[in-house]
């Protein structure tokens, strides 16, 4: 006597349908790779001078509506944005400016090892200017937080 299968889960026809769904996993694995490797170079992309930023606690960031980037090297040479620059050219780069955009705000970048006269001879070229508003750069000392008060 043979024994046959009583389950319906089991059956000796197989039956084939066309499939109607699209296996989205391989997509999503892709879309997770690249996002990873969006996330890990991005910041790279975004420093463009090389200055080692000296450190502080953490602050509330504001972002500015309109900014440029002074960036100081080690040896004491200045940067607009990505281009090198010396004082007196900065000075009037950045009063033509303010003549278009009187909200200017300018970023001081500077390494750590600049010397605070070199730091004061850009200050004082940006406020020349007719720049209202300066802020600092720094990099957030790991484990050094203080409370806001």
């Amino acid at each position: 006597m043979a024994v046959r299968p009583s389950s319906p889960l089991v059956s000796r026809e197989t039956d084939f349908q066309a499939m109607s769904e699209i296996n989205v996993t391989p997509l999503v694995d892709v879309m997770l790779v690249l996002l990873t490797i969006f996330m890990i170079t991005a910041p790279f992309l975004l420093q463009s001078v090389q200055v080692k930023l000296p450190e502080t606690s953490p602050v509330a960031v504001l972002k500015p509506a309109q900014a440029l980037v002074v960036s100081v090297q080690p040896d004491g040479k200045a940067f607009l944005g990505k281009d090198a620059i010396e004082l007196p050219a900065l000075e009037s780069r950045l009063k033509a400016e303010i003549t278009r955009a009187p909200e200017l705000t300018v970023q001081l970048r500077a390494d750590a090892g600049v010397p605070y006269g070199r730091i004061t001879e850009v200050m004082a070229a940006v406020s020349r200017a007719g720049v209202a508003k300066l802020t600092f750069i720094t990099a957030h000392a790991p484990g050094k937080a203080k409370e806001a008060r």
